[in-house]
């Protein structure tokens, strides 16, 4: 009798076979997600046949990814615009903030004779989205929940000192007070350095009762590398926008059998790569709930992640572990 295997591991890559709802709590926090799961198009083994069922489908998943996320999190969410647009809601019901959707223009060659028009009553279809999202920070405050903007706000206002201080803390003109303390939707969030600066003239001038301030235990105030972990990481190479023009994968990257591809969904290397190159640094955990062939998992192993995977379908899994045991090969 042959044992199935139910993980493979290759250095600091993972894949697990199974609901990744049950290997969430055993997988090491992450900085980047990558969800490529159900689109609502019936394309493979999985996918229901209409957006209907998505948010009964990603709402365990979206709930769980807040709870083990970090404030650093980013979250690449895959899909069909309607099927994105289905799930929006959720993910903003369980603290993901959009910051940002990307257009994957795959190309008139996409179209390859697959699309009747007459019958279908609308233009061909060579796009996807991949939307970005990150992890919203709050603070509790006496019963309440505080957002960042708020917090900082209270935290100053606890000193008893003008917020007009808030600009000689950081050294300059108005700066502070506009654009960090500011009540209005443009705000900013402070860099370490200002965070630091205001921070120690709010414990050196501020009311001595209240220190120290902007400390979440008490006990002490966040350092300027504690409050840069706030917030989600990104990087943009010049010339990078939301519209990302790469042809639908093919080649050697491409799995096929017998000329026909394995999975319908499988995503190009370099998308992914870009992905986790925005928004994570090297050793950091990138996660990949809906596997499939795992391309993720591959992109992350190829630039120094680690990563974590689950897949549900057996032959999917076996077919990801290989890749894995073989990324150089891509």
């Amino acid at each position: 009798m042959t044992v199935r295997m139910t993980t493979f591991i290759r250095e600091d890559s993972r894949i697990c076979l199974g609901d990744a709802l049950t290997h969430y709590e055993k997988w090491q926090k992450p900085t980047v997600i990558i969800s490529d799961g159900p689109y609502g198009l019936g394309s493979y083994p999985g996918d229901p046949e209409t957006t209907v069922e998505l948010p009964e489908v990603y709402k365990p998943h979206f709930e769980a990814w807040s709870n083990y996320a970090l404030p650093s999190t980013t979250l690449w969410f895959w899909n069909s615009e309607l099927g994105w647009a289905t799930v929006h809601p959720l993910l903003d019901k369980y603290g993901w903030d959009f910051r940002n959707c990307h257009v994957w223009d795959k190309g008139i060659s996409h179209i390859a004779g697959n699309s009747n028009t007459k019958t279908l009553r609308k233009f061909p279809v060579v796009t996807e989205v991949c939307v970005q999202y990150v992890k919203r920070v709050t603070f509790p405050m006496n019963g309440s929940i505080l957002s960042m903007q708020a917090w900082l706000r209270h935290e100053w206002e606890r000193t008893g000192l003008p917020f007009s201080k808030t600009n000689e803390a950081c050294g300059v003109k108005n700066a502070a007070t506009r654009k960090y303390f500011t009540k209005c939707h443009l705000w900013y969030f402070p860099p370490p350095e200002a965070f630091e600066s205001f921070v120690k003239y709010a414990n050196k001038n501020g009311n001595a009762k209240g220190r120290p301030y902007f400390s979440l235990d008490g006990k002490r105030s966040l350092t300027g590398g504690e409050w840069e972990k706030m917030r989600a990481k990104f990087y943009c190479h010049n010339g990078t926008t939301n519209v990302w023009q790469e042809n639908a994968v093919r080649g050697i990257e491409r799995l096929k059998e017998q000329n026909k591809c394995i999975h319908m969904n499988q995503k190009p290397l370099k998308l992914l790569e870009l992905c986790i190159n925005a928004s994570s640094d090297e050793g950091d955990v990138v996660w990949e709930p809906f596997g499939g062939l795992c391309s993720a998992s591959i992109a992350a192993h190829k630039i120094s992640r680690s990563s974590f995977a689950a897949e549900i379908i057996p032959e999917y899994f076996d077919i990801a572990c290989k890749r894995l045991d073989n990324y150089d090969v891509f």
